[in-house]
């Protein structure tokens, strides 16, 4: 008896359904007005989440790093951040002269941005005279361009020269102190903390100069890894300055500079350096104090991948370079960078997205960028996961322009054995524009869903 009450009530409920649809398309019909009630159904029914796939790439299994004898060291591949190596990479240790390559990035930024000219003339003052250690002995009063004293700074490693540039952006060295961490916050270098432009210890800084803190400069090694790689990201002409050889600051010069590193591969020819010149090898700064040991961040290219290398704490100048050369061959010998995803890539199960308003009521998507891991060479089954996470169709509204941005897709890569993947996420952009519909258009799509959902109700009655 319930059951027949049921049906009853439901077939009564279809009539209403009915009568009520042929009232509103009347209504429709005699309205002047533009309506739309209701979406594309396949706009109603996608909700945003996440779709996952997978696929295969030949490559190989794990690889025993070298054993080092030093404080602290690192080995990342700058285009995807992977690291490769490392060891106690994370402690703030003192960077010596390493801490320049910030100063070298804001100079060269301030360059880039037209707030400073390789060809301005730059001052001497005091504190840059009266600097110690490695320097070109400048003199207060003494006149040399942005670009003279860079050189200067990238392969003689001056501290004079560094101290006069910072002044020059800033004004104090002080006041370039705090643009320096400020950059070193945005960079990401977690594990550092300037007191000068120079890397020297607080006590060798001229007396009048030195700031009103008991700290001393720190970076991790993973620190100057990030910083040479937004050098080499933000400054691809770097290479410009840090492979000069030698270069004579004055005619009246008796000697020029010669290079602190010594494994420029340019160097396979000059007979004290060809056994530590390094193939591919372009960058980028050394430093030593005594208490910052021999330290060097180093980077080579080879086969279309770089890598950049930190050393700290090796106990002599060779040391720290052969150190470096034994990371960069673990690097070199057993790893690849491979592209799993070309850029403009149609998805599978994600080629189209919902557009409400449109003309049409989805768009093909793809990816915008390539992606890119490292691999290690001859590594069996290594798999490539992707998740997309789309922007609700509610969000998407016509019109679009071709290249819009309708959400994102990340893909992880993990090796056998290894538990933890690199990840890479990129934009899902539109292939086509999208023009918005007229009312009229709007109308019979909002009619054609209505009706739609009531022949299905009455067909599953039956």
């Amino acid at each position: 008896m319930k059951a027949n009450n049921q049906k009853q009530k439901s077939k009564r409920s279809m009539i209403k359904k009915s009568v009520t649809a042929v009232m509103v398309l009347n209504m429709m019909y005699m309205s002047a007005l533009p309506v739309v009630s209701h979406l594309d159904p396949t706009v109603a029914t996608f909700a945003a989440g996440t779709t996952t796939a997978s696929m295969n790439i030949v490559g190989t299994g794990s690889v025993n790093p070298p054993s080092l004898a030093l404080r602290s060291a690192i080995l990342i591949e700058p285009s995807t951040g992977q690291v490769l190596l490392s060891m106690n990479p994370d402690e703030p240790l003192p960077p010596a002269s390493m801490t320049k390559m910030m100063t070298e990035y804001i100079v060269a930024e301030q360059v880039k941005q037209g707030k400073l000219k390789w060809t301005d003339k730059v001052t001497v003052n005091d504190n840059a005279a009266q600097s110690v250690g490695s320097r070109i002995f400048l003199a207060k009063g003494d006149q040399h361009t942005v670009e003279e004293l860079y050189i200067a700074m990238a392969v003689g490693s001056a501290n004079d020269a560094t101290v006069a540039l910072a002044e020059r952006v800033s004004g104090t060295e002080q006041d370039f102190v705090k643009l320096m961490n400020e950059t070193a916050q945005k960079m990401g270098m977690k594990n550092t903390y300037f007191i000068n432009a120079t890397g020297l210890d607080r006590k060798d800084m001229p007396e009048a100069f030195q700031p009103n803190t008991d700290r001393e400069t720190v970076m991790s090694a993973r620190d100057a890894a990030i910083l040479a790689s937004n050098i080499i990201k933000d400054h691809p002409d770097y290479k410009r300055f840090t492979t000069i050889q030698s270069y004579k600051f004055r005619p009246t010069d008796k000697a020029p500079i010669v290079n602190y590193n010594w494994m420029l591969e340019a160097n396979k020819n000059i007979t004290n350096f060809k056994k530590f010149a390094y193939p591919g090898l372009d960058g980028m700064k050394t430093g030593h104090t005594s208490n910052a040991g021999n330290c060097f961040t180093g980077t080579a290219e080879r086969n279309g991948m770089r890598l950049i290398s930190v050393v700290m704490g090796a106990d002599s100048e060779p040391h720290r370079f052969t150190e470096t050369a034994k990371v960069l061959n673990y690097g070199f010998d057993n790893f690849e960078v491979k592209q799993v995803v070309a850029p403009k890539t149609v998805v599978k199960g994600v080629e189209n997205v919902p557009v409400t308003k449109g003309t049409e009521t989805e768009v093909p998507v793809v990816t915008k960028d390539a992606v890119s891991f490292v691999v290690p060479k001859g590594a069996s089954n290594p798999k490539v996961t992707f998740t997309t996470n789309i922007t609700p169709a509610s969000s998407l509204v016509a019109p679009l322009k071709q290249g819009a941005k309708v959400g994102t897709i990340t893909y992880t890569y993990k090796t056998d054995g290894s538990d933890k993947g690199q990840v890479k996420t990129v934009d899902l952009i539109t292939t086509t524009p999208v023009e918005e519909g007229g009312w009229f258009r709007m109308l019979f799509r909002a009619i054609g869903h209505f009706f739609g959902e009531l022949f299905q109700g009455i067909k599953n009655l039956f």
